[in-house]
């Protein structure tokens, strides 16, 4: 299914969901608002809802001379994927994980943590680059970054309804029922509207662009395994957005596991490793330029 179509029939889906949880709330007239809050919402969601997770996710923007290796190997990668140049962002925290967003090619934008500069080698880091530019490639972001905007903000209506109640709430209990019904409904319609797929294709393609399986069959391992004891914070306070990352960063805090949209890691390592095996020596791609400042830190001095 094209991408477009796809976003078009999950705001629509999401727009049904959120015209139901306004007349709990309020009836004829709470669908109504609700309507237009739904609206207005699509519209927010189509255009902003990449700044929108990079704000949530304390993302801050690189320029070139900002770790300028980071910089030249996100170019070089990206002109092996025939893609324009993404912006680049730096993410405050330890946990090693990445993620790209953008409604399109020419608007995208690829985010990494500061764990994964310092803990990765630089083969590593680019095997994690080359998938976020295969997700660029096959046009994911904007599905991906859609649904986690407005499953997020379903969420928390209903985490809302928790505490105002419903329609017709004499006890105090039905804002708690209602709460604990469409919250994880919002979380099934992430898990429905990502297929798991995607982080398998997105593995095979980004090993392609790196030339590199089995760096980034290192990489995912590496990740998972730091991912799994190091806390990020952005990310537990915007669980829905968990999907977007290339290892899941939720630690099974709260209703983390609800969001935990991919695949087991053993099996996209063991599949990335097939594929180095079978593959024959002059498909390797030639090693990717350094900036020529050495080693020098990843990130901003």
């Amino acid at each position: 299914m094209h991408g477009n179509v796809k976003v078009f029939i999950l705001m629509a889906a999401m727009t049904a969901l959120v015209m139901a949880l306004g007349w709990m709330l309020g009836g004829r007239g709470g669908a109504m608002i609700a309507l237009l809050l739904a609206g207005g919402m699509n519209v927010f969601s189509w255009w902003n809802s990449d700044k929108m997770v990079l704000r949530q996710q304390g993302a801050v923007e690189l320029s070139p001379q900002q770790g300028a290796d980071l910089y030249a190997l996100t170019t070089e990668l990206a002109r092996r994927a025939d893609l324009p140049m993404p912006k680049l962002y730096l993410l405050p925290t330890e946990q090693p994980n990445a993620f790209a967003t953008g409604r399109n090619p020419q608007n995208s934008a690829v985010a990494v943590t500061q764990g994964l500069v310092r803990a990765l080698s630089r083969d590593e880091i680019a095997g994690v680059i080359a998938h976020e530019l295969a997700h660029i490639k096959h046009r994911d972001t904007l599905t991906m970054t859609v649904t986690a905007t407005m499953a997020g903000a379903i969420a928390m209506m209903g985490n809302m309804m928790m505490f105002t109640g419903g329609r017709d709430d004499r006890g105090g209990g039905l804002g708690a029922t209602l709460a604990m019904i469409f919250a994880p409904l919002a979380a099934m319609m992430v898990q429905m509207a990502i297929s798991r797929a995607r982080e398998y294709e997105a593995d095979a393609t980004g090993a392609r662009i790196s030339g590199q399986p089995r760096a980034l069959a290192s990489a995912l391992a590496r990740i998972s395994q730091m991912a799994g004891r190091t806390l990020n914070i952005p990310a537990e306070r915007n669980p829905a957005a968990a999907s977007m990352f290339i290892v899941n960063p939720l630690n099974g805090l709260r209703m983390d596991r609800l969001f935990a949209t991919h695949p087991a890691t053993e099996e996209r390592i063991a599949r990335l490793m097939a594929m180095d095996a079978g593959r024959p020596m002059v498909e390797r791609a030639s090693p990717i330029p350094r900036s020529g400042r050495g080693d020098g830190p990843w990130g901003p001095a």
